[in-house]
């Protein structure tokens, strides 16, 4: 078998065996907030501190959040599903569904989110049908100890157990 003969479908039903946290990257267009779910995220260096997010090459949200110059990720709390489907539609008023707030560094904050990070676009890297975004974290916070929004096989999955989990 070759990677040319790879069936999307089955690509992405095995990768959907792979449990991953939910973020919604925000930032600003001018004065607009804008934003996009996003389950491609992950640390990339400690020093410097580096993360990396993964968003289509369709998205209308990320030419827009890229313009900025900047990104905040916000780490979904499972309470949360709401606010990953309304940031995983395409367009439509998105931050009318839920609080937000700018920090005094300008960062976008989604209220009720698990932690924040803000971070300036370091640079971007062609993936496929993705791009490949790497940002230097600038401030970054815990907001509130709650259980993660995970993703697995395709959905919300808030029966799985977490390691460490006390």
């Amino acid at each position: 078998m070759t990677a040319t003969s790879i069936d999307a479908r089955d690509f992405r039903t095995v990768l959907g065996h792979f449990c991953t946290g939910v973020t919604v990257i925000t930032g600003l267009d001018g004065t607009e907030p804008v934003g996009l779910t996003c389950q491609s995220f992950s640390s990339l260096s400690l020093d410097p501190p580096l993360v990396l997010f993964c968003p289509s090459r369709t998205s209308r949200s990320w030419p827009r959040i890229r313009h900025g110059g900047r990104f905040s990720v916000n780490v979904l709390a499972e309470d949360q599903q709401e606010v990953c489907e309304a940031f995983g539609s395409p367009g439509g008023t998105k931050f009318d569904a839920v609080g937000w707030r700018l920090t005094p560094g300008g960062a976008v904050v989604i209220d009720g989110v698990l932690a924040w990070l803000d971070c300036s676009i370091e640079c971007v890297h062609g993936g496929g049908d993705h791009e490949i975004v790497v940002g230097r974290v600038r401030e970054l916070r815990v907001e509130r100890d709650h259980r993660p929004l995970l993703f697995y096989r395709g959905g919300h999955d808030l029966g799985v157990s977490l390691v460490g989990e006390r």
